[in-house]
This record gives structure tokens, C-alpha cells and sequence, in this order.
């Protein structure tokens, strides 16, 4: 681009900001809250439609400003609207490329005057919403995280990946949804509400599995809402991504889980607990597929919170694509004549209102085939249809509750979880117990994982046993009865919060700051952990940092990421003997409930000859022969663990346990006043307190990866990670090893290439069509890759490339067949590389033949060279 066209592109986009600038202004002052809302229709391609990527845990999917989930309900395309990545439907776990969510709405009923009224973000078949954004930026969804301190978007994060949208549904002309109502006959009437809901998210080990959403329910209008029920609608369709089209969905099966083990506690306590979970599956797992394409997995909807202490729950489900099997469990006292000739599918407002309120929780699915003829509280199914039901079909099911008032002005929560578990199916013949034997095929399932996270889900939203608003009441605590001698014992264990929302857990140290350097056959890793060390928890008030690991593999899978180096302090547990305690039915038994203890602090404590006793080594002491330490009241039994490897020698040092080194070990460690404000720093110690891009030198670690192919990509992170919360039974706490993963190629940097004055080149070249290179790996491993076929993963690469430059593609007779625009900052690890998927400008396969390529810099430098393909 010439300097002139710079210049009149940016002229151009200066005035087409000034007048949105003006418009948008105007919009904004004429908004009055307090009345009505009679919008002037401005038609749906003018608002803020908007989807968001939720991919900071293992669940991935996408969330919507219009009260909706899932790409199959975004009024904006698949990709994301913050970053461009495309989204995958309802992915678990991350990588999988398996789908377990084709779209969730929110459903809100009311009764308005004599009127029943339902809005919904998503209708039957997940279309026809009436939920929609106001025009930007007011409609705008927002973005938190608490990853990054330094970063804009922390400053009113709650989790590490915050979505906040808002809609209502108040629009009667003018978007898309407006149907017309299937019983009356009328156009949509709006309830007049608006829906704050803010999507929290994390990647910790024991939070991957969930996303939590907090629903802020206003009656925007003027008219009483009365018997308001709110509910989850969801459709699931479970299967691989690439069998979606091919009817993958049409065998899935949903429940209803009331209660799970409490194995979370102790023994001799409830072995029982609620979590009040709707849930969906495929009926088989697919275990005829091959393993990497089986769905063994299952996911649900929580809700956690609603207005009122004791709503009325409702979970009903149904069967609707094929008119001829249209049906869902009615029971006879509360059966409705649908007006379709099925029994299952909702359609008009009174019906839905219907389904939101009836308080019925629907049979399993997997019992439709044995509900007889005779039962007197639920209506038979057609025995024609009932098996097919009942070994799966494509179901959708709503899980509501209610009723509640809300009058004009006020504002109700409903806070759910949208949950996922690994491994519901273990046994590849189950399903063939259905749909005559659902009680074996039922004892088959595994709903461990599922309810555990469901439950960590709750504990997340109001943490169990904490104070929060300082009334004096901390919850709802379980007494166990435990055995001590003669007399019994009881232990008073949290099961529940207070009913104040937390939204906050345990969490690992931040992740460190990172640049990743490419070197020819070696990648050069650097990183900066100031706030990994120096951060207090949220949820324990203590700075836990314990380490660091540096991972490293050939894709962004967490299956493919090994750690090749780490590093973490000296330190180790104390493991305290507990006569009151029963293990295995035993009285007493080694506990540990303290912070670990540094090698320095032990040998303070106990040595016999006091802190410089360096033959004093805790790892003397055993499980088999604890040490024994005269105290008041009676002795002290303990013994010692290592917190984890020790591997606390730094490669700077002999003897090194680790190949991690400090940049400078002559470093100066920062004073709070320094961190706060680096202005403060004398000049005489800046070279020893900052580095050349003003990071702390104190704080400064580095690693080189080795003897590496050029060739093909390589993906490094580094995680920071804590050693745990024994007082609340948590275990180590780490970083997510596939967040901010950095991906780059072994060859020179691209400050080196300008530096060296190095040439671009081409591989493979000549690029053959019986390479071979997908199975050797250089091409189809990425994610999003592996159902692709061949002509759609090709690539062919350019290495020693400048940050900036042009490439082009030119047949012999000097057509233009590709160009592509190589813009990298840099910094990034990929400044230095790009790649060309063989298909033209115009969209078409390349053939055989000799090609030329160009890459020209901004400053008129210029290299060629020839591309041979053979196809």
C-alpha cells in the first residue's frame, strides 16, 4: 500500500468514527429507564450481536447476548467476536473435537394481566428467540479476566474468563424470533424484562469442568409480572463434531440426577447429598467408533440459586423432530392437550408456560419402553415409538423453577452451572441392556465425575462454612460422629454456604509472564514470575507459590504437553499423627493441616544442634518411624514429605537439581514501594533491579529447549502452581498448562533474520501429493484438524521471514495466484514463519506445475524464488 493510500484509508476511518461517535451519542442521552421501552426498530443487522469463546477450562463453547448458548443459537456466525477463533459446539474436553451442546435458551413465563406470556432466547429447534442486544456500543458484550493484573480487563474480573451480556425482549418489529404464536394466533407480546448474565470461568483442576452464570432478571416495563418461572432450555445433540450432519445426535438420552454419594466426607457422615441436576448423554458412548472418536462423556444444567429459598423445580423432557414420534412424559393429573397431535413438543406460549410450571420431574428417558399401559400416574407412551425413545433419539429438555413476583423496577437472580464429567460410560455392551432393562443399563453409568464437579459448581457460587456478609451465620454444617476410645467424637464439616453468592475459590498463583524466542534447532524460553510469587490467594489470604514447570509438545492438546523442566521450593509437609481419626476402621492416623515448612524453618525447630545443623535432614523421618517430640499435654508424632520434588537447585549453582536458571543471580529482590512505582528505584541499582524492558530482574528464569526440527511447530507454556490448601482439602493448584500456550518454529528469529541478512525459503519443496506428510506429522495435527480431509490441511511454509512483509504466489505466465499479508509484531514467536494452504485466490485446489514467490518488505527490499507442486 502507498503512503497516499495509508493516509486516505485512515482519513476514511477517523470520519466514519466521528459520525458513529455522533450517532451513538444521541442514542445514548434520548435512553429513559423509567419508562417503557417502545424501541424504534432498528433491524437486527444494526445491533450488538455478539458470540464469546468460554475456553479457559476443558469446556468449551460459546455464549451469546441474546440469552442464548451455543453456536446454533449465535446471531453473529461461529467465530469468536473478541479474538476471530472459531467455536466449536459444546467441546469436552478441550481438544476433543466431540460436541455435547448444540444450543441452550433461557425461557421466562409470567402471567400479565390475563395474559400468559413466554419470552424466550431460543424457541423449539433453538430459533425464534425474542431476547436481543441493544445497538453498540450500548449492546456491546464485555470482557474479564483475572489472568493478567497489568491488563484492563482485571480491574472488575471475578473469574479468569468473565462474559458479560445484556438483552431484552422488548423489541415487536424489526429482528428476527417475532413469530407467530402457534395456539393464538397473535404476534409475540414481550414480557418487558432485561437479562444481565454475567459467564464465569476457570481453568483450575478441580473448575475446568464447569462454567458458572449469574442472571439478573429486570422488569423494565410497567405492568406486575406474576407467577414468573424461569428455565434452561437444552438441546444437545452428542456426538463427534464431523458426524453432526450425519444424524450423530439422533441416540441421545437425558435424566434427572436428585441425589450422589457424598464421598467428599468423612466417614460416619451422610452418604448422601443433593445436586438437583439435569442431564444428557449418547446412549452408547459410540464405542464402535475407535477410541479417539468415542463420546463417553456427559454433561448437565445446575441451578444454584433462584429468588426464593424453595421455587418449585421442574424438568421435563421431550422428542420432536419426526412428527410421527413427537412426545415427552405427562403425568395424567397434569396431562395438556398440545394441539399438534404430539405430547411432547411445546409450541405457543401457553404450552411452554405450561412445561415451566408444572413442577413434574419427568421419568428418565431410558424408562419410556417399560412404563405400562396401566400405570396410573404417568400417560402411557405409544408402544410403537416407545423403545425407539428409549435407546435414545434426538431429546431436548427444560429444567425451570418458580414461581416469583417482580414488579416494575425490580431486579431477581437465578444463577446456574452448566457442568460436564468424564467417563459416564466404561462398559462398551451396555448398551445393549436397552430399552427392556434400564435399571442394569442405570447401574452401568458412572456419575461420579459429574456430580463431583456439580458440587464444587455449588461450592464455587457460595463457599461452604465462610461468613460472607459477616452475620453470623457461616451455612449449613453435616455432624459427623467419629470414634475416639470410649467416647465418641463429632466433627462438624461444611457442606454449605451462607446464601451469599462467593464466586470465588481456591486458586494456584498467577501464571508468569512469558516470551518464547525461537533459535535455529533450539527455543529459548524466558519468563518474568513477579506477581506468581508475590500474590495472595483469594481464598486462603496466603502467598502459596510453589513452582514453576515448563511444558512443552507438537500440538495444543493437554494430552500432547509434557513437562521437560521445573523448578519449586524446599520445602515439606508435616504429617501430624490424629488419634481421632478412622481410617479403614481403624482409630488414628497421620494428618497433614499445615502450610509446608522450609528446609531452614525445620531445622530451627527441631535439629538438636539449632538452624545451622545442616546433617539434620527431615526426610529421616518416616511414616514407620516418625519422630516424636516432647510437648505439653502429650508427645508429638510427625513425620515428613517432600511438597513436591524439591528440585529447588537452580542450574546457576553446582549440583543443580534443575536446568532452570535465574537470568542474574546478583538480581536485587524489589521493595514493595519499587514494585508499586519503579519510578522509585535509584538510578545507581536500575541495572540490577530492572531489565532492559522494565520487568524485575529478581524475578527473571530462562531455559533453552534443544536439538529441535525446524520444520515443524512446537508449543511452550510455562505454569506457576501453589502447594495447596490443606485446611480446605485441596490439593496442589496449578495454572492451566493450555492457556497462553506460545507456538513457534526452531529457526532463526526474525531479529536474527534481519540482523544476518538470512534469505526466506520454502518447504517442501517440490511439495508432493504422496508426501506422506500428514502421517509424518507436518500437516492435520492442529486443532480443528483431524476430520478435515487431506486437501484442507495441506500447507506449504515460509521460513526466515521479516516481521513485515508481502508474500505472492505467480504461475510461469505471471498470474497472480495467491498473496498473502505477513504483519506480525516482533515479539511473536511466529514473526519469523508463515504458511500458504495451497488453495488460490479464488478459492480453488492448486495443480501441478512450477511456481514463483515474492516476499517484498515495506522498505522496497525484495527476494524470489521458485515453488515446484506436484499434485
Amino acid at each position: 500500500m502507498t503512503g497516499y493510500a495509508r493516509v486516505t484509508r485512515a482519513i476514511g476511518r477517523i470520519l466514519l468514527v466521528t459520525l458513529l461517535t455522533v450517532t451513538l451519542s444521541t442514542a445514548v442521552s434520548g435512553r429513559t429507564a423509567d419508562v417503557r421501552p417502545s424501541p424504534t426498530p432498528v433491524g437486527a443487522a444494526n445491533l450488538a450481536y455478539c458470540i464469546a469463546k468460554h475456553d479457559i477450562g476443558q469446556l468449551v463453547f460459546g455464549v451469546n447476548n441474546n440469552a442464548t448458548l451455543g453456536i446454533w443459537c449465535s446471531q453473529s456466525g461461529s467465530q469468536d467476536c473478541f479474538t476471530g477463533e472459531m467455536i466449536p459446539y459444546g467441546e469436552y474436553p478441550k481438544g476433543s473435537e466431540t460436541m455435547y451442546l448444540a444450543g441452550a435458551a433461557l425461557w421466562i413465563g409470567a402471567i400479565v394481566g390475563r395474559d400468559t406470556l413466554v419470552s424466550v432466547g431460543a424457541g423449539i429447534n433453538l430459533a425464534n428467540g425474542q431476547f436481543h442486544p441493544d445497538v453498540p456500543p450500548i449492546g456491546n458484550m464485555r470482557y474479564y479476566s483475572t489472568l493478567d493484573p497489568t491488563k484492563p480487563e482485571f480491574d472488575g474480573a471475578i473469574s479468569e474468563q468473565d462474559y458479560i451480556a445484556v438483552c431484552t425482549d422488548t423489541f415487536t418489529s424489526g429482528v428476527s424470533g417475532l413469530e407467530i404464536d402457534f395456539l393464538t394466533g397473535q404476534s409475540h407480546i414481550p414480557l418487558n424484562v432485561e437479562v444481565t448474565q454475567r459467564s464465569m470461568a476457570w481453568s483450575y483442576s478441580y473448575t475446568e469442568d464447569f462454567v458458572l452464570f449469574d442472571l439478573q432478571i429486570k422488569n423494565i416495563g410497567q405492568q406486575k409480572l406474576n407467577q414468573v418461572y424461569m428455565g434452561l432450555y437444552v438441546d444437545c445433540d452428542v456426538c463427534m463434531a464431523f458426524r453432526h450432519a450425519a444424524q450423530g445426535q439422533s441416540d441421545d438420552i437425558c435424566g434427572f440426577l436428585h441425589h450422589v454419594p457424598a464421598d467428599y466426607l468423612p466417614e460416619a457422615c451422610p452418604d448422601d447429598d443433593y445436586v438437583n441436576l439435569a442431564w444428557a448423554a449418547d446412549n452408547d458412548a459410540d464405542f464402535w467408533l475407535s477410541p479417539g472418536f468415542r463420546v463417553r462423556d456427559v454433561t448437565g444444567m445446575r441451578v444454584v440459586r433462584t429468588p426464593a429459598d424453595s421455587p418449585k423445580i421442574s424438568f421435563n423432557w421431550w422428542v420432536g423432530n419426526d412428527p410421527a414420534r413427537d412426545y415427552g412424559p405427562q403425568t395424567r393429573a397434569k396431562y395438556r392437550e398440545l394441539g399438534h397431535g404430539g405430547t411432547g413438543t411445546p409450541r405457543g406460549d401457553r404450552n411452554m408456560y405450561h412445561y415451566l410450571s408444572n413442577g413434574e420431574f419427568d421419568y428418565d428417558q431410558i424408562y419410556t419402553a417399560v412404563i405400562s399401559p396401566l400405570d396410573t400416574l404417568w400417560v402411557p407412551p405409544n408402544q410403537a415409538i416407545a423403545g425407539d425413545v428409549a435407546d435414545g433419539y434426538d431429546v431436548r429438555y427444560l429444567l425451570s423453577c418458580g414461581p416469583f413476583d417482580i414488579n416494575p423496577g425490580q431486579c431477581l437472580p437465578l444463577s446456574f452451572a452448566y457442568v460436564a464429567g468424564e467417563n459416564l460410560h466404561n462398559d462398551p455392551d451396555n448398551g445393549a441392556n436397552l430399552p427392556y432393562n434400564p435399571d442394569v443399563y442405570y447401574e452401568n453409568l458412572q456419575f461420579s465425575d459429574l456430580s463431583k464437579n456439580a458440587i464444587w459448581a455449588e461450592w464455587i457460587y457460595d463457599n461452604p462454612g465462610v461468613d460472607t456478609d459477616g452475620d453470623g451465620y457461616a451455612g449449613v454444617f453435616y455432624p459427623c460422629t467419629l470414634s475416639r476410645g470410649d467416647e465418641p467424637v463429632i466433627r462438624q464439616i461444611a457442606r454449605r454456604g451462607d446464601g451469599v453468592p462467593d464466586f470465588r475459590g481456591a486458586s494456584p498463583p498467577p501464571a508468569p509472564k512469558l516470551w518464547v524466542e525461537p533459535r535455529l534447532g533450539a527455543i529459548h524460553v524466558r519468563w518474568n514470575g513477579l506477581h506468581s510469587e508475590t500474590t495472595r490467594d483469594c481464598f486462603t489470604g496466603e502467598i502459596d507459590f510453589e513452582g514453576y514447570r515448563v511444558y512443552f509438545g507438537r500440538d495444543e492438546r493437554r494430552s500432547s504437553l509434557s513437562i521437560v523442566q521445573s523448578y519449586d521450593l524446599d520445602n515439606y509437609q508435616k504429617w501430624v499423627w490424629d488419634d481421632s481419626l478412622q481410617v479403614e476402621g481403624r482409630l488414628g492416623g497421620f494428618v497433614w493441616s499445615d502450610r509446608p515448612f522450609m528446609l531452614s524453618e525445620l531445622r530451627c525447630l527441631y535439629a538438636p544442634n539449632g538452624c545451622d545443623d545442616t546433617t539434620w535432614n527431615p526426610l529421616d523421618w518416616t511414616r514407620t518411624q516418625p519422630y516424636v517430640f516432647p510437648s505439653v499435654g502429650g508427645d508429638s508424632v510427625f513425620y515428613f514429605k517432600p511438597q513436591d520434588f524439591n528440585c529447588s537447585v537452580l542450574a546457576n549453582y553446582p549440583n543443580a537439581t534443575t536446568q532452570i536458571r535465574k537470568r542474574d543471580l546478583n538480581a536485587i529482590k524489589p521493595s514493595p514501594e519499587w514494585i508499586k512505582d519503579t519510578a522509585l528505584v535509584p538510578d545507581s541499582l536500575h541495572d540490577r533491579v530492572l531489565t532492559e524492558d522494565g520487568y524485575f530482574l529478581y524475578y527473571e528464569y530462562e531455559y533453552t529447549i534443544e536439538n529441535l526440527l525446524p520444520t515443524i511447530p512446537y508449543w511452550v507454556n510455562v505454569t506457576a502452581f501453589d502447594y495447596g490448601s490443606p485446611h480446605f482439602g485441596l490439593s496442589s493448584l496449578e495454572t492451566s498448562p493450555t492457556v497462553r500456550l506460545a507456538v513457534t518454529y526452531a529457526l532463526e528469529s526474525s531479529d536474527s533474520v534481519v540482523a544476518k541478512g538470512l534469505n526466506v525459503y520454502v518447504y517442501p519443496n517440490p511439495y508432493r501429493l504422496d508426501g506422506r506428510y500428514r502421517s509424518s506429522g507436518f500437516e492435520g495435527h492442529r486443532l480443528g484438524e483431524r476430520d478435515r480431509p487431506d486437501d484442507r490441511v495441506r500447507r506449504i511454509h515460509f521460513a526466515n521471514l521479516p516481521p513485515r512483509c508481502r508474500i505472492s504466489i505467480f504461475s510461469l505466465d505471471g498470474d497472480l495466484v495467491r498473496k498473502i499479508e505477513h504483519d506480525v509484531d516482533p515479539s511473536d514467536p511466529l514473526a519469523n514463519h508463515d504458511t500458504w494452504d495451497l488453495i488460490t485466490r479464488n478459492t480453488q485446489l492448486l495443480v501441478s506445475g512450477m511456481y514463483y514467490w515474492v516476499v517484498e518488505t515495506p522498505d522496497g527490499e525484495t527476494q524470489v524464488g521458485k515453488l515446484v507442486v506436484i499434485m
